[in-house]
């Protein structure tokens, strides 16, 4: 059910987003729906969570996996938040605009997830005293990719999500060797 209501809200936005559409994407009653969600609201809230989880989920793996030196982890952790944002290029800008106090709430979990996550695998690789450096550059990545993934399609900036990744990456990078 969760994928078909996050495929509605991607394909036709908050205003398209109905159980009804959902219930006909995932090929169920509506009363299928409602038995495990209590409205819309609920189910948005779900699509989000699941969105957050795997997002979270991507950005450790995919620092556990860096090459051990700096430019891998910011290079991983950069590669990690386009792709997760990329899959979902609709669908993240509609969840955002509409938070409830706790989708905010789950919102800024997941941020400080992932910061902690790239802070806790850049560390090894920069000067003690960096700790508040490293925590600007994530907090810096990861607000430019919300940012991006807010604007979008308002605002498109010609790139690609892996372009946006590497030269965010060239960024993160020039700051933290100025920085340490």
């Amino acid at each position: 059910m969760l994928t078909s209501a996050e495929h509605v809200l991607s394909a036709g936005g908050l205003d398209d987003f109905t159980v009804a559409a959902v219930a006909e994407h995932a090929g169920v009653s509506v009363g299928a729906i409602y038995r495990r969600f209590p409205g819309k609201e609920q189910l948005l809230e779900a699509v989000k969570d699941q969105l957050l989880e795997t997002l979270e989920t991507d950005v450790r793996e995919a620092l556990s996996s860096a090459a051990p030196d700096l430019r891998s982890v910011v290079v991983a952790f950069t590669g990690a938040m386009a792709d997760a944002f990329a899959g979902h290029t609709r669908a993240f800008p509609e969840l955002l605009s509409v938070q409830s106090a706790e989708g905010a709430e789950r919102g800024l979990r997941a941020l400080d997830v992932v910061q902690r996550a790239f802070v806790d695998a850049a560390r090894p690789h920069l000067e003690p005293d960096a700790g508040d450096a490293v925590r600007f550059a994530a907090r810096s990545v990861i607000g430019a990719c919300v940012h991006r993934a807010a604007s979008c399609q308002a605002w498109p900036d010609g790139l690609g999500w892996d372009q946006w990744a590497s030269r965010t990456a060239d960024m993160a990078l020039a700051y933290l060797g100025a920085e340490v």
